[in-house]
This record gives structure tokens, sequence and C-alpha cells, in this order.
């Protein structure tokens, strides 16, 4: 998968979260866990593209590898809010399908970016 594959896979995996938390809606009760799945699934993307313009490979890989530990907090808010039935089941299979293609691919990409020899 090409790295703008990646972008854009990454950038409506953020659209798709704020549209989801946007229907959640205003409850005060559960404002803590939509500003944490906000935070960490739109974050997944910026530091995607930001890592895409670093300095250096070591500036790339730490880029990539937050966006990765990002998507892993993604999937947990996810899980929690199926849990506890804030979201519906459907919503959260096409979410977390979307989240862990994001992840595998990330990862795929800090493996090759941590074996190349390039500096």
């Amino acid at each position: 998968m090409k790295e703008n594959a990646l972008i854009d896979l990454s950038r409506q995996f953020a659209i798709d979260i704020i549209n989801l938390c946007g229907t959640i809606g205003e409850t005060r009760k559960w404002t803590v866990l939509v500003n944490q799945l906000l935070r960490s699934g739109t974050s997944v993307g910026s530091n995607i593209h930001e890592a895409n313009y670093g300095a250096s490979k070591p500036d790339f890989i730490n880029k990539m590898q937050i966006a990765l530990k990002e998507c892993f907090e993604s999937e947990y808010w996810l899980g929690i809010m199926k849990e506890t039935q804030i979201i519906s089941d459907v919503q959260y299979e096409d979410l977390y399908r979307k989240c862990s293609k994001i992840r595998a691919v990330l990862i795929a990409t800090l493996k090759t970016a941590k074996n190349r020899n390039i500096k």
C-alpha cells in the first residue's frame, strides 16, 4: 500500500470518528469518552501525515510509532463504547475494521523503515 493510500485511509477514519462522535451527543456523562476517542482517532492520521514530512528517518519512525499507539488507543475506546452500548455493534465493527487495516499497514511500514539502512 502506498503512503498516500495510508494517508487517505487514516483521513477517512478520522472523518468517520468525528461523525460518530457527533451522533453520540452532548450528554455530559459521555463527554470524557467522546473526547478521548476524538483525540486518538484524529491523531492517527495527523501523525501519519506529519511523518511524511519528517526531518529524518528516526523522526519518520517516531511519528509512525505515535500513530500506531493512537490507533491502539482508538481501538480501546471503540471497544469500551461498544461494551457500554454507547455505539452499536455495526458502528463498532466498521470502525474497528478500518482501524485494524491502518494498524496492519503501520506495523508493516515500521518494520520496513527500521530494517532499511537509509538515513
